[in-house]
């Protein structure tokens, strides 16, 4: 698909909010372009529509090609959701150029975990054990009908997120019968989490056997609250009041 000045906004930057559009940035003069293009086309049509290929001749469109800042050409820009987020220049190998598509379209545990239903979720879970994005919905949705073993192993297999990390954390406190922390549990479930925060940080005392877990707890929902949260950040200094 050529595109011009005049058509980039809508079979570019529109149509990348639906579906990855590589655009590749060329002239009719520049050799290494009749080199990659070619490689370009091959490798889109081989992903059968989840990737797109637009092409820009650069002197015939100069509005396009100063935006974008080519300076040297072959330049290939992947657009996404209106965004460029990945772009390299000069001829590439195919092998490359497949890399570089493929970190662009959605894996089929991407496309599963968007669906969010947890016949889905298991599926991406058993594709990709250790996305946090996959484990934290669907841990949730087993401990909401109470089967926390099973959450719990699914939660294991995640490493270095907090969210999850927390969760698990909760599980573990549940299982060992934490009878004083139960109505922050409640407040969790109920979106209540000023309260919920009450009760967590008020129960790590110093020589708990349960503190460590606890303050996971707290970590992980700070961390779903985000930095800037005006709860997320009281509260940090009152956790560090009871930690130190």
């Amino acid at each position: 698909m050529d595109v011009t000045d005049a058509t980039f906004q809508t079979e570019v930057i529109e149509r990348s909010r639906t579906v990855p559009v590589v655009v590749d940035f060329w002239a009719a003069w520049c050799g290494p372009c009749r080199m990659l293009t070619p490689v370009l086309e091959r490798a889109v049509e081989q992903r059968g529509g989840t990737v797109e290929l637009a092409k820009v001749d650069v002197d015939a469109n100069q509005e396009v090609a100063s935006a974008y800042g080519i300076q040297g050409i072959p330049a290939v820009k992947a657009f996404r959701d209106g965004r460029v987020v990945a772009e390299f220049v000069g001829a590439q190998p195919a092998t490359a150029v497949a890399r570089f598509l493929d970190s662009l379209v959605p894996s089929q545990a991407d496309l599963l975990a968007r669906q969010g239903d947890e016949a889905s979720l298991l599926k991406a879970h058993e594709l990709d054990p250790g996305r946090a994005d996959v484990a934290i919905p669907l841990a949730r949705i087993l401990l909401g009908r109470g089967e926390r073993k099973e959450a719990l192993d699914v939660l294991e297999k995640v490493h270095g997120s907090y969210v999850a990390d927390g969760l698990a954390a909760r599980i573990r406190l549940e299982l060992a019968a934490t009878p004083d922390l139960a109505p922050a549990f409640e407040a969790i479930d109920a979106g209540k989490q000023d309260r919920a925060l009450e009760v967590l940080i008020s129960a790590i005392r110093p020589k708990r056997a349960e503190r460590d877990d606890i303050r996971r707890v707290v970590v992980g929902i700070l961390d779903e609250l985000g930095a800037d949260d005006p709860l997320a950040t009281s509260s940090r200094t009152r956790l560090a009041s009871a930690l130190y």
